[in-house]
């Protein structure tokens, strides 16, 4: 019976203690800490996430190209509405009541007591002319983010935009969440990690007319916001403006690499757009408007549009035939014009002076060479080990596969190897005079108006590149990628690029040359043209070149569409450009009238 007893005192003293604990405990929750009753009414608390301000971007010479303007989004928590004036609300922010109406059921059915956003994106006028309201009412407060503003109203396409992230960004990546913004294209999209910086939260209390009171737990639950870093891109934006200011009513691009870095100086592509189009909640209007266009002023032709490269490949043909021996540069082939149609000419009597003359018939015989070397009996056989090595060897320029670079979307273009002509003819059923058009830089062969100015700059550095890019210095941060400071080499020596510079020189500067609407007074221009063939009107007018010869400085591709030979649009434009960036001036005030008078989208298409 002892031992019963003593048991029932210590049960007794248990069951004491334990409800001593729970009385401690509520009386802590209920009166001494609030904490509680807060989460669970959720009526005075307000969880406010603090956007970061993007990072700023800036061209090389320290110009503002992009910077961050204030805006707010008008936030609603369903369940803290209560009876107000909706006349005077809608007349404040300008929607309708069935818009209120849509807005309030959309944001009840997210939740009750989350915040969800009702307006987005006011501007600091319109939030300025309601602030004073807002106690009015209750459930509603305002959110501050920041919108990106384009004081300069250039290089759209290189810049890019942001826009609000959908749910499959948000199940890819755990970091975004509703209402987030993320890069949509260009550099913003890039670049995205480095500019949106990191969210902040910041809780606080407010009391029945919405108004705050005060950090929630004296702000020890709050987190800073982190604002982007600072980029310094490549780009300059004079060059930029002035390069599509020739480009205005033209289609086309124009793309200058500096060859000893790979930075790229501009990257212009016409038609284009004023990016603060892009921003806000006017993106809603204007995007589809562009879309519309039937111009394609969203279309970056620069890195995405597909050209045959036309006479400007000879270069690379006759850099290939040099190295792999088929010819030295002294070799000459007639102008046999039954091979393949030419202009009239002298004969091209060494490599120089075919890439002066740009002779069909030369490069004819030149890639016939290089296809068909007697390495088997088969002529079929033969002309597949051929092309297959030619296309390793132009692929070494960076054409036919994904350019590296930074700027998101570069296409690929095209070079055929043996499994595209399998495919298109059949296994053993095509040879050399099935393809010669591909000598010439026709046919099947693709390009990007991006590849083409590497390839410039790849002849002014006699047989290597940098990858183009547009990240020129990151704040802070003393390298770059090393992608981007790696030399590429092409598999040429150096001493083969001698005669193909010589030509490109002749082109502008001696009688006979293709090109000497690109000659300027006192430099010296080496250039190339071609005349891309359009299946569907008038050719491209396509031109290549880099200045000064010694030393280069700038290497540029220009394409004009529907415009016919490369020396009458593309060169003036280009040897404008080059003088701009190298002299900050313009010698031939004739010159550039012209292109700026030149409208060419309305070219009549050749039948």
């Amino acid at each position: 019976m002892n031992n019963l007893s003593h048991r029932k005192y210590i049960v007794g003293a248990i069951f004491s203690i334990i409800c001593l604990i729970f009385i401690i405990r509520l009386f802590n929750v209920q009166v001494v800490n609030n904490k509680y009753k807060l989460d669970s009414d959720n009526n005075v608390l307000r969880v406010i996430t603090e956007y970061p301000a993007r990072g700023l971007v800036y061209d090389r010479n320290g110009e503002l190209l992009v910077f961050n303007e204030a805006a707010y989004d008008l936030m609603l928590i369903p369940g803290q509405l209560k009876e107000m004036d909706t006349t005077l609300f809608c007349n404040l922010f300008d929607i309708t009541k069935e818009d209120f109406l849509a807005k309030y059921n959309k944001a009840k059915s997210y939740s009750r007591y989350k915040p969800s956003v009702f307006e987005k994106e006011l501007s600091a006028a319109t939030y300025g002319n309601v602030q004073d309201q807002m106690y009015k009412f209750p459930g509603f407060f305002v959110q501050t983010r920041t919108l990106r503003k384009y004081p300069k109203n250039n290089a759209a396409h290189v810049l890019g935009y942001i826009g609000e992230v959908n749910n499959s960004i948000i199940e890819k990546n755990s970091y975004y969440k509703s209402g987030d913004y993320i890069g949509k294209s260009g550099l913003e999209l890039a670049y995205e990690e480095l500019l949106r910086g990191k969210r902040g939260v910041r809780k606080i209390l407010v009391d029945v007319h919405n108004r705050e009171k005060g950090s929630y737990n004296n702000g020890l639950e709050d987190t800073l916001s982190v604002a982007g870093q600072t980029i310094y891109s490549s780009l300059d934006v004079d060059l930029q403006a002035y390069g599509e200011l020739l480009m205005q009513n033209k289609t086309g691009s124009v793309v200058a690499i500096e060859p000893k870095t790979g930075e790229i100086l501009c990257l212009v592509s016409s038609p284009g757009y004023d990016p603060n189009l892009l921003v806000g909640r006017s993106i809603k209007t204007n995007y589809p408007i562009l879309t519309k266009d039937s111009l394609k002023p969203l279309f970056n032709r620069a890195t995405m549009a597909q050209y045959p490269p036309g006479s400007i490949f000879k270069t690379i043909q006759a850099l290939i035939a040099m190295q792999e021996g088929v010819i030295t540069e002294q070799t000459g082939f007639p102008c046999i014009k039954s091979l393949v149609g030419c202009h009239n000419h002298p004969t091209a009597l060494n490599v120089a002076a075919s890439i002066k003359m740009s002779c069909n018939p030369y490069y004819h015989q030149v890639f016939k060479r290089l296809i068909q070397q007697n390495k088997v009996k088969s002529i079929f056989k033969d002309s597949e080990i051929g092309l297959a090595k030619w296309a390793t060897n132009v692929k070494k320029f960076g054409f036919g596969g994904t350019l590296e670079t930074d700027i998101p979307g570069v296409k690929n273009g095209l070079v055929p190897g043996v499994d595209f002509y399998n495919r298109w003819y059949g296994e053993g059923r095509w040879a050399f005079s099935t393809i010669f058009s591909l000598s010439i830089g026709q046919g099947e062969l693709g390009v990007i108006p991006i590849q083409m100015a590497n390839l410039a700059a790849i002849i002014a550095n006699k047989g290597y590149y940098y990858p183009p890019h547009i990240l020129k210095k990151i704040e802070g941060v003393d390298t770059i990628p090393n992608l981007f400071t790696t030399k590429q080499y092409v598999g040429i020596d150096s001493v083969y690029f001698n005669p193909i510079i010589q030509g490109m020189l002749a082109v502008v500067d001696e009688p006979g040359g293709t090109a000497r609407r690109a000659k300027i007074n006192g430099i010296s221009v080496c250039g190339k043209t071609g005349t891309a063939q359009n299946p569907h009107g008038e050719d491209h007018s396509v031109f290549i070149a880099f200045a000064p010869m010694e030393n280069p400085k700038i290497a540029i591709a220009v394409y004009v569409e529907n415009s016919g030979f490369g020396g009458t649009w593309a060169a003036p434009i280009a040897s404008l450009m080059m003088e701009q960036y190298l002299t900050d001036s313009i010698s031939d005030k004739l010159k550039e009238k012209r292109i700026l008078e030149a409208n060419l989208l309305n070219v009549i298409p050749k039948k």
